[in-house]
């Protein structure tokens, strides 16, 4: 796992999204998969603008086995992040906060989180026939428009991605 900040100009905002905890248990004569997790960075915030700042970015898993025709299936979960709730994660800088979230859906409806308590997660199967395959999921960021923040500068949070096999 590792870390990646951009500083942006004047209340520009970060989200890290963190790969984490990797567990092979598709079914097949070496089948492997990994997950890449992008940062996905909000553009810098205007406040009063009364516009949400709406921003995606993509996750990808590729599989990969020694023998074709494998079953891979696998489920994507993100954590809260430090706001500690899925409801309404929270960026942070020094004591400031800025709300966000991440969904699995253009219409920014359904959060992304574990699939418990109203969160939507990712699940996909398909049969491995070409080795390594790649499968592509769109994450959809939103800054809520009409929010202030005293503190200027840039706003992080740091999400794990889970991706059990």
């Amino acid at each position: 796992m590792f870390l990646k900040t951009l500083y942006k100009t004047i209340l520009g905002f970060i989200l890290l999204l963190l790969s984490g905890n990797l567990y092979a248990l598709c079914a097949g004569l070496g089948c492997t998969c990994s997950i890449s997790v992008p940062t996905l960075n909000f553009s810098t915030y205007a406040p009063l603008s009364g516009s949400a700042d709406n921003v995606t970015d993509t996750v990808s898993v590729t599989c990969s086995a020694l023998v074709l025709s494998v079953a891979v299936s696998y489920t994507i979960t993100l954590s809260q992040g430090g706001s500690g709730t899925y409801t309404q994660r929270q960026m942070t800088n020094g004591g400031a906060t800025l709300n966000y979230n991440i969904y699995t859906d253009s219409g920014r409806t359904l959060i992304w989180g574990n699939g418990a308590g109203g969160t939507s997660d990712i699940t996909d199967s398909y049969t491995l026939v070409s080795s390594p395959t790649t499968k592509n999921y769109t994450a959809y960021g939103q800054i809520p428009a009409n929010q202030t923040s005293a503190i200027p500068g840039s706003y992080s949070d740091s999400i794990v991605a889970t991706v059990t096999f």
